[in-house]
């Protein structure tokens, strides 16, 4: 990943609205969200949400779906996995230990689930 693919991400994620616009999106993957009910749910102008969708689309944080007469949003999280990995690729200069504690906090988050033997 180019740093400036990373800078057009982090930049997007800067502004409190695309923050809770791409934490909503997560929160509700894999099936994604209308953009009308995104808008509803933030109490943010249709015209103004769609403004913070083409920032997070363009960062490659967001990907968009017509479905009949609807517009579904997902968060694009093979993107962000790029970004976060780019962040933390050299691991604390080669020394992983330094870096523990965040993969500690991040392990506990969505345990796999396990199959249903039925």
């Amino acid at each position: 990943m180019e740093s400036e693919a990373v800078i057009l991400a982090l930049a997007a994620l800067a502004q409190s609205t695309r923050l809770d616009v791409f934490r909503l999106l997560v929160s509700r993957e894999p099936a994604g969200v209308p953009a009308g009910e995104i808008a509803r749910e933030l109490a943010v102008p249709a015209n103004t949400m769609s403004a913070h969708l083409s920032v997070l689309t363009r960062a490659g944080l967001v990907r968009s779906e017509r479905r009949s007469r609807s517009i579904i949003y997902r968060a694009d999280l093979e993107h962000f996995r790029s970004v976060a990995t780019f962040l933390l690729k050299d691991c604390c200069g080669g020394r992983p230990e330094v870096c523990a504690p965040l993969v500690a906090d991040l392990t506990p988050c969505c345990p796999p689930k396990e199959p249903a033997h039925g």
